[in-house]
């Protein structure tokens, strides 16, 4: 179980449809962001909304995440912050309804608003690269090179903590009209799983090197 606290809702958190959907507790919320990899960083600039995939990790109740010292978010966030609007998504089934009114996805989001700030001290920032280095597969910031000083002036790292945040979560069936409910087309849900495949080594690694036990581990799990 998680020890942080709910979030408390906020006027730009509260779910205004599917109400019942919304979730505030840590624990969702954290285990979403923990499940997931990539996510989606909204701002504005030049008065224009931008939407940027990203890698993230999450470090107690702070979002970590990463991008170039060119990019724009980096470079707007060094001049005393810039809000943001991140997004985490999780597909977990497709719902087919007998009507294309009712179709729909199983899934598990999390929309965290805030303030984001570049990370300006060192320590910082490379145990935030290492956590989103883990984040991809846990364990891997042990078993890489570090950063050198050359990459760690090319790479940039916001800080966004987790305060205005809530998760959204459809789980269940299909939701028909009743009128529609002998119609004589296939309905139900298609369940959606990520998995990996066996690792695929480098043609330059030295022959004979093993596979760790923590990248085996991890694609054993999510077989």
């Amino acid at each position: 179980m998680d020890d942080a606290p709910a979030y408390s809702p906020t006027p730009r958190t509260r779910g205004t449809r599917n109400r019942d959907r919304v979730r505030y507790d840590a624990t969702t919320v954290h285990a979403i962001l923990d499940e997931g990899r990539l996510c989606h960083l909204g701002f504005v600039a030049d008065g224009a909304p931008v939407v940027l995939p990203t890698l993230y990790a999450r470090v107690g109740s702070v979002l970590y995440l990463h991008g170039s010292t060119g990019a724009a978010a980096m470079r707007m966030a060094s001049e005393g912050g810039l809000e943001v609007c991140v997004t985490v998504t999780l597909t977990d089934g497709l719902v087919l309804a007998r009507s294309g009114m009712h179709h729909s996805v199983n899934y598990r989001s999390v929309v965290a608003r805030g303030t984001a700030y570049r990370v300006r001290d060192e320590a910082e920032q490379r145990s935030a690269l290492d956590a989103i280095v883990d984040a991809v597969v846990p364990g891997r910031s042990a078993d890489c090179r570090p950063a050198d000083a050359r990459e760690l002036a090319q790479t940039a790292v916001l800080r966004l903590e987790l305060r205005e945040v809530s998760a959204k979560v459809r789980t269940g069936g299909v939701a028909d009209e009743p009128e529609d409910m002998d119609l004589p087309h296939w309905a139900g849900v298609v369940p959606v799983t990520e998995t990996t495949g066996a690792p695929e080594p480098d043609t330059a690694m030295a022959p004979g090197t093993p596979l760790p036990e923590y990248l085996r581990t991890f694609t054993e799990s999510t077989n």
